[in-house]
């Protein structure tokens, strides 16, 4: 039986009908740049100390005096969570003494700040972070409401693979961009921080699945050389560039709300587009649609000024594609057999890990040296040559080599840091921007390696399982980043080990470059690689090798 490629080939690899599905659907993932991780902005938590409020009776020498010093960082600033008690101040401030030189101000009785804070106004004119105090005992809320954003991705993830298989690629992209507009506008009315986290959690539900949805769509649409092309430079770029709009929209809309309804409504311009894509002619077929498969193909025909032939699927092929098509799938069937069973494991592992990675890095870039909105649009800029990169690699090398050596980069360049003297502290930031580099090369080509180890009938599934444990990993990543308030270099120590151990990972999945996409697990199980063998393969029973082929087979890569 021919496959979906080869009856389709007269269409061509990039005509008009592939260019408009290859924008359009690069297009819808832009919005995901900067929702993802706006957070950053959100959340930021500008300098702070106590406030001493206006009737405190206290002289101007003693107000000024009323925070005490305290060591952050190797430096010694101002404390952002204590001052000393004001009602012994005020006592001192009558009798008339002076701090420092009649009375020792170490020697002074402290209390938290019980009447609010003071914010510095230089960075952040509002955020969640200012609004609602998240700072001193409630300073973990802000790393939570990041990590409820990503628990709902890992919802998203999990649930829309089983929607998108079962529904349509189609459906699910622009239900789950519609769910990603409209929470992410009710956001911007919070009331409290409880509200917007909960709200920012299904925000994160629809951001993923609308990647993952757009990601497949084009991925089955799309030709075998310019799928390459849409799952690097394509939805890659496209979500870069909405991340570089991030630093620039926050730059000049310093206070939150506003900030955050200028990144949503971006999303009403892509309610047109539901008349343009189509939906995957592959997930028509798989479901047993011939007839709407074909009207798809024909109108793409027609679209490239092609003469589509009289009969496109051959109906004694019908039966066979049919057979598979009714054919129910679940999560289970990624489990089936010992071969992608496997591979799911090991995908499952190293998602997770280049997860932490990349989302530890692009949320820690405030805790660098220099100017916030410079080194998120450094963070951003970096992912562009990383993106191209990784298409040239996809391009010419086997996978697993290719995203070895960029996991390896980025691994071993952050265990460097550690290395880097505290003055210099322009090598550290490049450090960082070339770790980001290594890691977000290995982000992009794992996308392009999974979607093509997984079959049609289960591949939105399998990369929305992979996509989805990547999701434990950055529900983690805000407290790495959190961790360096501990120790400075511990967030990249545990980094780029993880990250080092996952290029060694990766060396032991199956190749897949150079090989045709899969529409069954039954042709998953050729694709070849290392080879398997179980405990007992030295007295397996030559007899039964040959009446049951197939079992053996699967144990191989």
């Amino acid at each position: 039986m021919r496959d979906y490629e080869e009856v389709t080939a007269f269409l061509g690899e990039w005509g008009r009908f592939q260019r408009l599905v290859f924008f359009l659907l690069s297009a819808s993932i832009i919005p995901n740049g900067f929702n993802g991780l706006s957070i950053v902005f959100l959340a930021g938590t500008p300098e702070h100390r106590c406030a001493v409020p206006p009737g405190a009776n206290l002289s101007e020498e003693w107000r000024n005096a009323s925070i005490p010093l305290e060591l952050r960082g190797g430096l010694t600033g101002p404390s952002r969570c204590r001052r000393y008690r004001l009602a012994v101040l005020a006592n001192l401030s009558a009798l008339g003494l002076r701090p420092g030189s009649d009375v020792q101000l170490a020697e002074l009785e402290q209390e938290p700040c019980l009447d609010g804070w003071e914010y510095s106004r230089d960075v952040y004119h509002s955020t969640i972070v200012t609004e609602w105090n998240l700072v001193c005992d409630n300073d973990w809320k802000g790393p939570m409401s990041t990590s409820l954003f990503f628990v709902g991705v890992l919802l998203g993830s999990f649930i829309s693979g089983q929607l998108s298989d079962k529904f349509g690629r189609k459906s699910v992209l622009f239900s789950t961009l519609a769910m990603q507009t409209i929470f992410s506008f009710v956001q911007v009315f919070s009331t409290s921080w409880e509200m917007f986290s909960a709200f920012f959690l299904l925000v994160g539900m629809g951001q993923i699945s609308n990647y993952v949805a757009a990601f497949v769509l084009g991925t089955e649409i799309l030709g075998k050389s310019t799928r390459l092309l849409f799952c690097t430079l394509g939805v890659c770029i496209f979500y870069a560039f909405g991340y570089m709009l991030l630093p620039l929209f926050a730059y000049f809309i310093r206070d939150w709300r506003t900030l955050l309804l200028a990144l949503t409504l971006p999303g009403l311009l892509f309610i047109p587009l539901w008349w343009i894509i189509p939906e995957s002619p592959r997930w028509l077929i798989s479901r047993g649609r011939f007839q709407e498969a074909e009207d798809i193909i024909r109108k793409a025909a027609k679209i490239n000024k092609v003469t589509a032939p009289d009969v496109i699927f051959d109906p004694s092929e019908l039966q066979d594609w049919s057979s598979q098509g009714q054919q129910t799938y679940t999560i289970l069937d990624l489990m089936r057999t010992r071969n992608i069973l496997t591979i799911t494991i090991m995908s499952v592992i190293l998602w997770m890990i280049i997860s932490v990675g990349y989302f530890g890095l692009s949320l820690d870039t405030p805790n660098l040296h220099g100017d916030v909105y410079v080194n998120c649009f450094l963070s951003a800029v970096i992912e562009v040559p990383a993106y191209i990169i990784s298409w040239l690699l996809l391009r010419n090398l086997p996978r697993r080599y290719s995203m070895a050596a960029a996991l390896f980069l980025g691994g071993c360049v952050l265990l460097f840091i550690q290395l880097v003297p505290s003055h210099i502290r322009a090598l550290s930031i490049l450090l960082v921007m070339l770790g980001k580099f290594g890691i977000t090369s290995a982000f992009s080509m794992v996308y392009v390696y999974t979607a093509e180890l997984y079959p049609t009938v289960v591949r939105n599934m399998g990369v929305g399982a992979s996509s989805m444990a990547s999701r434990l990993g950055s529900i983690l990543s805000p407290y790495f980043a959190y961790l360096g308030a501990y120790d400075r270099y511990l967030p990249y120590i545990l980094m780029g080990s993880l990250t080092v151990l996952s290029g060694i990972l990766t060396l032991f999945l199956p190749e897949s470059y150079g090989m045709p996409l899969p529409d069954t697990i039954e042709q998953m199980l050729l694709v070849k690689g290392l080879e398997y063998r179980p405990a007992s393969s030295a007295k397996r029973n030559s007899k039964d090798e040959e009446e049951n082929p197939e079992i053996f087979k699967s144990t191989s890569f």
